[in-house]
């Protein structure tokens, strides 16, 4: 066994790299072999190794002499793309990658032009019938302006309604005569065992003769009678808005389903036609002077309500009241008794206080629907609303 060196020299695009190379051989010794045939061997692989270092230096030579080739298929513009690799958009640009660094053009514009980034536009250019490759677009090279907070003012669109804030808090409530809600179809049970309802769901509706197939009702609940509190009058039957129910079969057991829902629909739940829906767009503005009211049912509400909350006034169409007109609430003189008073029992009537503003959203012949705008303290069944 013997070992010798050989060195080889390889070129790279403006490197030339030598590496020693060692060789190893394994030869059979004859018996009687003597020490001149390992010393042949050697020079003749020396001489070898000679001969591979001349051509390599040659074709090295030649490569140096050579231009970078620009392939047929390169674009003139490339964006570059999250994941690309240098080497990778050289070998789309040239015939050899390895002269990526020979036909790259710095550009002043950045710091360290050899990193590409996502973004990055590169293009082909000529400079003295030479190509080059440089990065002439993208985030890197366009004019930057740095932000930092600042006021502006915004002119209002003068056919934007205030009551478009307010749109969404208001509802499509339903006052009706009891003799109608008594007559009308009623929810009667499910096809299950189930005793509350919603959307999806196939009800029975029963006393539904007079309805026709694919025809929309509403879903309504009765909410109690509204007396008027000065006079003892019945005002109608407030409800509460349930959901909608389409009537699939007709019948006095009628098929339905339920559409849409606001609250879970139960057995007795009433089905009345679509009304006609009063304007949402309307002219918010003071009541007309001395109008005033009293607030007798709360919706959907035990014993108060705050902000952005509905009420039921006894004032409504044929006393002149619009939607859009707005009233001052005042609470009602709580009644408290003296204890300092000579006289027994004496008991006195605090005064009113004004604790907010309601503005009315729905009209009906003898009562109106309010929605509290503002509110310093919670309203009750039996506060006043005056024109402010």
């Amino acid at each position: 066994m013997y070992k010798t060196r050989a060195t080889t020299t390889f070129v790279l695009p403006g490197i030339l790299f030598s590496v020693t190379l060692l060789l190893s051989a394994c030869a059979a010794t004859p018996e009687n072999g003597s020490a001149e045939t390992a010393v042949s061997d050697t020079s003749e692989t020396q001489a070898a190794a000679r001969e591979s270092r001349n051509a390599l230096e040659r074709r090295s030579s030649a490569e140096a002499e050579a231009e970078p080739e620009i392939r047929e298929s390169a674009p003139e513009r490339y964006v570059v793309k999250k994941g690309d690799t240098l080497w990778d958009i050289s070998a789309m640009f040239l015939q050899d990658p390895w002269y990526w660094p020979e036909i790259w053009l710095v550009n002043p514009e950045i710091e360290n032009p050899h990193l590409i980034y996502p973004g990055d536009v590169l293009s082909i250019h000529y400079v003295d019938g030479q190509p080059h490759i440089m990065v002439d677009g993208g985030p890197r090279v366009r004019p930057t302006h740095r932000l930092s907070p600042e006021a502006r003012v915004v002119e209002r669109d003068e056919d934007i309604s205030p009551i478009s804030t307010l749109q969404s808090f208001m509802f499509r409530p339903q006052v009706l005569d009891e003799e109608t809600l008594e007559n009308a179809p009623y929810v009667l049970a499910s096809q299950d065992e189930r005793v509350i309802f919603g959307p999806g769901d196939r009800v029975y509706v029963r006393n539904a003769e007079d309805t026709e197939q694919y025809e929309l009702y509403h879903i309504v609940r009765h909410d109690g009678m509204l007396i008027d509190p000065d006079t003892g009058e019945e005002l109608g039957v407030a409800t509460l808005p349930v959901g909608e129910a389409e009537i699939i079969e007709p019948g006095n057991v009628a098929r339905a389903d339920i559409r849409k829902g606001e609250r879970e629909a139960i057995r007795g739940d009433r089905l009345v036609p679509y009304a006609e829906e009063q304007d949402r767009l309307f002219d918010i503005g003071r009541a007309p002077a001395g109008a005033e009211g009293t607030i007798i049912s709360l919706f959907d509400a035990i014993s108060q309500i705050g902000q952005l909350q509905a009420a039921i006034i006894n004032r409504g169409e044929r006393d002149g009241i619009e939607n859009g007109h707005v009233f001052a609430a005042f609470t009602a003189g709580r009644e408290v008794r003296d204890p300092i008073s000579d006289r027994a029992n004496d008991v006195v009537t605090l005064p009113e206080e004004e604790v907010g503003t309601v503005m009315v959203f729905q009209t009906f012949e003898k009562v109106s629907y309010v929605l509290v705008t503002e509110a310093e303290r919670t309203l009750r069944e039996g506060d006043k609303v005056r024109a402010p």
